[in-house]
């Protein structure tokens, strides 16, 4: 589709441009859906329209990929701005009113959005009832993607990525604990090694993962290439890491969070490294725009109780 003379802008809408940045980000539609929480056919929809409005291509989807034309290419920036400036502008004009409302969309990584935020936002919601919240879990990458777009109002994740279009700010700490199965040799030694561990079998957290950040970077310091591990599962939570080490499959890097009922029924065992338990920090991941009230309300609450 060429660019034409009779694009309308004016039907040009806020949930179409959102929609066109979040397939970009995640390079697919399905994705894109399920990040926003609408089906592939409504995406599908409004980026379609989007093209029609604006009379240009945007997405090239030929051959199963998604690929970005260069109109999508010189719209993406733009589009970025206009989401942002909207949320100043919703932010701005929530704090004029002095009551704290309106709907929090909250990202996070797998340990705070499954652990540290559900105990809190309890107290929370009894001080601020006329909030309404929304906590959607993602990997560490997401979660940033989201709120860089606009799309959560605020998030948290256990690891700080360098270079990303948002700020971080240091709230609190986890502990993340070595497991073994209950049998395993390596459970009898008194003192292991990080170099001991090379051959034993491991369970990881998906690449993006806070945890499995934080973990390899421990490594590293400590002489050992994660590439090196014999890894022989990647999952996508710290409840399924957990469960394989249960199941015998080998050696896992969970939050002491998740593990702590487990090493108390003897369902796993705690492996004495000295370099675990690690402490890893908890970020608070905020836009660089002006923060609505009830978003505002929520990270003084987290500071104060983190």
């Amino acid at each position: 589709m060429r660019p034409a003379q009779n694009g309308d802008w004016s039907l040009v809408n806020i949930a179409q441009l959102r929609t066109f940045v979040a397939v970009v980000e995640h390079a697919s539609f399905s994705e894109a859906a399920r990040a926003l929480g609408l089906s592939q056919p409504a995406v599908t929809m409004q980026v379609q329209a989007l093209e029609a409005d604006l009379g240009v291509t945007l997405l090239d989807r030929r051959y199963r990929k998604v690929e970005v034309t260069e109109a999508g290419r010189t719209l993406l920036p733009h589009a970025r701005k206009v989401m942002a400036d909207v949320e100043s502008a919703r932010g701005e004009l929530e704090n004029l009113s002095d009551t704290v409302s309106g709907r929090l969309d909250i990202a996070a990584s797998t340990t705070p959005g499954q652990y540290v935020l559900p105990r809190l936002l309890g107290g929370f919601l009894r001080a601020f009832p006329e909030v309404g919240v929304t906590l959607r879990v993602f990997d560490t990458s997401e979660v940033i993607e989201r709120v860089e777009a606009g799309e959560a109002h605020l998030g948290m994740t256990g690891a700080e990525v360098p270079g990303a279009r948002v700020v971080f700010e240091h709230l609190g700490n986890d502990d993340l604990v070595m497991v073994c199965p209950p049998g395993h040799e390596i459970a009898t030694r008194e003192k292991v090694m990080l170099a001991d561990l090379v051959d034993e079998q491991f369970i990881v957290r998906e690449s993006g993962s806070g945890t499995r950040m934080v973990a390899e970077d421990v490594l590293r310091r400590g002489g050992v290439d994660p590439a090196e591990l014999r890894v022989v599962i990647e999952l996508g939570t710290n409840e399924a890491v957990l469960s394989a080490v249960e199941g015998g499959m080998g050696i896992g890097i969970v939050s002491t969070w998740v593990a702590e009922k487990a090493i108390k029924l003897g369902t796993v065992s705690r492996v004495s490294v000295p370099e675990f338990p690690l402490e890893r920090p908890l970020f608070l991941v905020l836009p660089r725009t002006t923060l609505t009230r009830a978003a505002d309300a929520l990270t003084d609450y987290l500071r104060r109780e983190l």
